[in-house]
């Protein structure tokens, strides 16, 4: 338990670097949050976010730690992409992209009617 209340100070006492380092903008950071922007930056400065806010706010940047792969790690990788493409373990970029294109207009769909 110790480890984990450890963690939440860490994130709390960096919540502002962690947000700036993210790829997200900040004002969709904000708008999911559900925190007023004078009211968010007040927080994020004073490193005041509630855990409950800070949950909001991680489930939808999702921090994560990073690693850079080693060589090895690649070229296994890439032999298991190999595998994959002579067994027929593959999908046609065309198909997945009419997937994808129809994820988003559902998603545009459901959006607009709430």
């Amino acid at each position: 338990m110790i480890a984990e209340i450890e963690k939440y100070i860490e994130i709390q006492n960096n919540i502002d670097q962690i947000l700036k380092d993210s790829p997200l903008k900040m004002s969709y950071i904000i708008e999911k949050s559900g925190i007023k922007k004078p009211t968010f930056f007040k927080k994020m400065k004073e490193k005041r976010f509630t855990p409950e806010e800070l949950l909001i706010i991680a489930k939808n940047v999702e921090i994560k730690e990073w690693r850079n792969e080693t060589k090895e790690e690649i070229l296994e990788s890439l032999k298991r992409s190999e595998e994959d493409i002579k067994h027929g373990r593959v999908h046609d970029f065309y198909e997945v992209m009419a997937k994808v294109k129809e994820r988003i207009q559902k998603a545009k769909n459901e959006s607009s009617v709430h």
